[in-house]
């Protein structure tokens, strides 16, 4: 009888890629699960669950996100300094004029398991407002989110 094939932590660091995703145009939550599902490795035959078997992401110009419907007025961001009466609020407008990368992470971060290992994947992801990065060493492949979609 064949068993079920269970990845190693070995097999994940062997065959981890770099994907470069430019957000230029794109809408959020498409590109953020798109991203999460690079993270955690659900785009390989050999997924598994409790194993980091997922790729790095390089996400460049996150200043050209944008978001459909109402949401820029309506939808509202909360940070709580940890202090009473700490808690801050911005509309998602002014959230992705002064801080894109911050909305991208945290719709991302919002789409992996609580966990350690979340918190693993999360430190694959990198994000820059900008068209430039520092990762060319590690060739990355260029994904067109439309072609899988």
């Amino acid at each position: 009888m064949k068993t079920t094939y269970m990845a190693t932590r070995e097999d994940g660091l062997a065959a981890r890629r770099w994907y470069l995703i430019d957000a230029d145009g794109q809408v959020l939550g498409r590109v953020a699960s798109r991203i999460a599902n690079i993270l955690r490795g659900k785009h390989k035959p050999t997924f598994t669950p409790h194993q980091d078997t997922g790729d790095f992401v390089i996400v460049v110009n996150v200043a050209g996100l944008r978001l459909t419907g109402n949401k820029v007025e309506t939808k509202v961001y909360r940070r709580h300094s940890g202090y009473p009466g700490g808690v801050r609020t911005r509309s998602a407008g002014r959230e992705l004029r002064e801080h894109p990368d911050r909305m991208l992470r945290e719709a991302v971060v919002g789409m992996l398991p609580k966990n350690r290992l979340g918190r693993q994947l999360a430190t694959k992801l990198k994000i820059y407002t900008g068209q430039d990065h520092p990762h060319t060493a590690q060739q990355p492949v260029t994904l067109s989110l439309q072609e899988h979609a």
